[in-house]
């Protein structure tokens, strides 16, 4: 059964009531919307006759109740409108219901309305609707949290716990409306991506997100079952094996904006659920690509901020190319002080020990320099750099070096101490491709749940001949990081995953005395605790029973000792 706070019962209440009077407090038709509140406050006094017949809509934030007139605000997408009610003009007959019943007890902040009415100048210079006409269009029957401002603008009882915001961004998005500046400027960097790719004659496409093979990338699949093909099935952690068989068919150039899932860890930078931009185009190869990237990301910086140099955190950072280039072993040679381009695996491991990283059995030579470069490299690279020249042990899926043995032609785009872009000149041997997956079996048999898995119709696709290649992913959450400022990834996911939500438990006084004092000094030994709470032995062992009961409490014996301690 719904628990209901005593403002849900009172508009639960309110709703009733408007029905009992007629009023649809959900009606379906449509309500006729000429003009938002942001067109008003910027074009109004350059061209007040053209507002004089408005109709806009929006959420109730705000009342001023002041006896036959009042004023109030609505909220649309794009802010906040002044509105000016007065009985007479919403009522012109008889009844006032209208305004002394629905507008001043029956509504609520939160709820939805449509207003026409014409724009003028209050006293106090604030541009405002005279409302005309009022129509309820949407009953709110649980309260908006109150975020107050005063007149310099400083917020008071925010909603501003990170965990409620995500996880209900749609009052975030209502009572935070600047956090919507985020989400534009998302929507804008993919916009321009995208134009900027079918400029260059470059086809948009959709590749399967249901896969029978993982592949790609190193990564852990989440794994499901179709049960009419009686088969498992993958969520793709990449897209990339599908684009290629594109590029064998005949296209030039394929990209596509689209969700990857990776079964692996959660953290500022990482999500389960995140959105890729891959793109393969014929006869170009890594070098070329580099260029590519800058004249983009140069781009994209320009269209979001008129400038190419952005302040993210407390670095100030330039878009404008040329970027530099640094090879794997030399970054690693120039940050950590070791030279790993001649070293084995045993050595690596040493290295490793040595320098406090933490590795395990199934990590090969490409996941232990991988390993190094993470810890000692990464952090330093602020300004836009490309990493360049890998081993060939960590990318399976690129073409080997033309002039350097034992690495392939990679790069990888950091900027402010994070990769944002990875990409190569592609393999289109389909005999060493072969080998580089038969490598990463082996490398499964040892336990590496990353490793890339066989797959045969790739493989066959690559027999049949791919031109050369050149192939780039770009993770849009974390260039959206960047061009935002943000330092996390669920600001910038609208809605990030998050751990289940844990259930409300109700306690009685007993049970609340005991989990408070339990706050702050979890574990506790249970004697001292039963004196400090003061209950009576009936309803001490009462409120333990209760609390255990709930999944509150934990009671534990170790030598003698009774101890309790709060879970979750």
């Amino acid at each position: 059964m719904q628990n209901l706070s005593e403002q849900e019962i009172e508009r639960r209440k309110d709703r009733e009531e408007l029905m009992r009077l007629g009023i649809n407090p959900y009606p379906a038709e449509a309500f006729p919307v000429n003009v938002n509140a942001a067109d008003i406050h910027k074009n109004y006094e350059n061209r007040k006759n053209d507002y004089k017949n408005i109709s806009i809509a929006g959420r109730l934030m705000s009342r001023r109740i002041m006896g036959s007139a009042s004023f109030a605000e609505i909220q649309d997408a794009t802010g906040r409108l002044q509105i000016y009610v007065r009985r007479d003009d919403i009522c012109p007959g008889e009844d006032k219901t209208l305004y002394n019943s629905v507008f001043k007890k029956l509504l609520g902040i939160g709820d939805f309305i449509g207003v026409k009415g014409y724009m003028f100048t209050t006293q106090t210079g604030e541009i405002s609707l005279h409302v005309t006409e009022l129509k309820v269009l949407s009953k709110s029957v649980k309260p908006l949290p109150v975020v107050k401002r005063d007149e310099e603008g400083n917020v008071y009882d925010g909603f501003t716990d990170p965990e409620m915001r995500y996880r209900q961004r749609y009052v975030d998005l209502t009572v935070n409306p600047e956090f919507k500046k985020t989400f534009i400027t998302r929507s804008k960097i993919i916009s321009q991506m995208r134009k900027y790719f079918d400029d260059h004659g470059w086809l948009e496409v959709e590749t399967p997100i249901l896969q029978a093979v993982h592949g790609g990338a190193a990564a852990r699949p989440f794994e499901t079952h179709h049960n009419t093909l009686d088969m498992p099935l993958f969520l793709r952690i990449a897209n990339e094996l599908y684009l290629k068989r594109l590029i064998v068919g005949g296209f030039d150039g394929v990209y596509e904006f689209g969700k990857m899932f990776r079964n692996e860890g959660m953290d500022r930078t990482h999500n389960p659920e995140f959105t890729s931009m891959e793109i393969y185009v014929a006869y170009k190869d890594y070098i070329w690509m580099m260029e590519m990237v800058e004249e983009l990301i140069e781009q994209v910086t320009q269209t979001i901020h008129g400038k190419t140099t952005i302040k993210v955190g407390a670095n100030e950072i330039s878009f404008a190319a040329p970027y530099r280039r640094l090879t794997m072993y030399d970054s690693i040679k120039e940050y950590a002080g070791i030279d790993v381009s001649q070293m084995d695996e045993k050595a690596l491991r040493e290295v490793c020990t040595k320098l406090a990283i933490e590795v395990d059995d199934t990590m090969g030579k490409g996941k232990l320099i991988d390993e190094i470069f993470g810890a000692k490299v990464e952090a330093h690279l602020i300004q836009p750099t490309y990493i360049t020249d890998y081993p060939i042990e960590m990318t399976p899926l690129a073409k080997k070096h033309r002039t350097e043995p034992g690495l392939v032609e990679r790069f990888e785009l950091f900027v402010n101490g994070k990769e944002i872009a990875n990409a190569y000149t592609e393999l289109n041997d389909p005999i060493d491709q072969r080998e580089r997956f038969e490598d990463q079996l082996k490398l499964a048999e040892r336990g590496d749940d990353e490793a890339m898995a066989m797959d045969e119709d790739f493989l066959r696709a690559l027999e049949y001949g791919m031109p050369p290649t050149s192939g780039l992913g770009i993770g849009i959450d974390r260039l959206t990081m960047l061009m935002t400022d943000n330092t996390t990834i669920q600001e910038v996911l609208f809605f990030p995953q998050m751990r289940p939500e844990k259930k409300q438990v109700e306690l009685n006084e007993e049970e609340k005395t005991v989990f408070e004092l339990l706050k702050g000094n979890s574990p506790m030994e249970l004697s001292a605790l039963k004196d400090l709470a003061g209950l009576s032995n009936k309803k001490w062992d009462a409120s333990l029973k209760g609390l255990r009961a709930k999944g509150v409490i934990d009671i534990k014996k170790e030598n003698d000792i009774l101890t309790i301690s709060l879970l979750g």
